[in-house]
């Protein structure tokens, strides 16, 4: 497998689609929203309760979908480690090709909704898990950030 560094720039220059599991900020979706990437939302705890963000006159706008997409490209996931194998099943069922985790943790250990860090056994065991499903694990950098770098406005 490739380095992390150059998958996640070809895995963003290739993507069109990405639903959220949950996110540290409006950042992330409007970030994503406004490179022109397709954003669903699961905003809820139940099975329906997803919203879409897109541009609208300049402006990221929210509207309730039918549920979930049907495909997407990536799965973005900012929740703990242990739900991690629920979000590969859904990122198998709807023939995602990555999955991109985010901790919410800075390297000192303290809260930081661009933070990327985990300990290293935690980390292992998350891209075993992502990798073993045949996925491309990422879990850094800041996915708003990443998507600045990489895609053109």
């Amino acid at each position: 497998m490739r380095d992390n560094m150059t998958s996640y720039r070809d895995l963003l220059s290739t993507s069109t689609s990405v639903l959220l599991v949950d996110w540290p900020g409006r950042d992330v979706p409007d970030t994503l929203a406004r490179h022109g990437f397709s954003v669903i939302s699961h905003d809820g705890p139940g099975a329906t309760e997803y919203n879409a963000y897109r541009v609208i006159e300049g402006d990221v706008q929210v509207r309730p979908t039918d549920g979930p997409p049907d495909r997407v490209d990536i799965v973005y996931s900012h929740r703990p480690i242990d739900e991690l194998a629920v979000i590969v099943d859904r990122a198998l069922s709807l023939n995602a090709r990555a999955i991109w985790v985010q901790s919410g943790v800075a390297q000192n250990g303290v809260k930081d909704p661009r933070g990327c860090w985990r300990p290293p056994d935690e980390s292992a065991r998350a891209r075993q898990m992502v990798e073993n499903a045949e996925l491309l694990y990422v879990e850094s950098p800041y996915i708003a950030d990443a998507v600045r770098e990489v895609v053109e406005l």
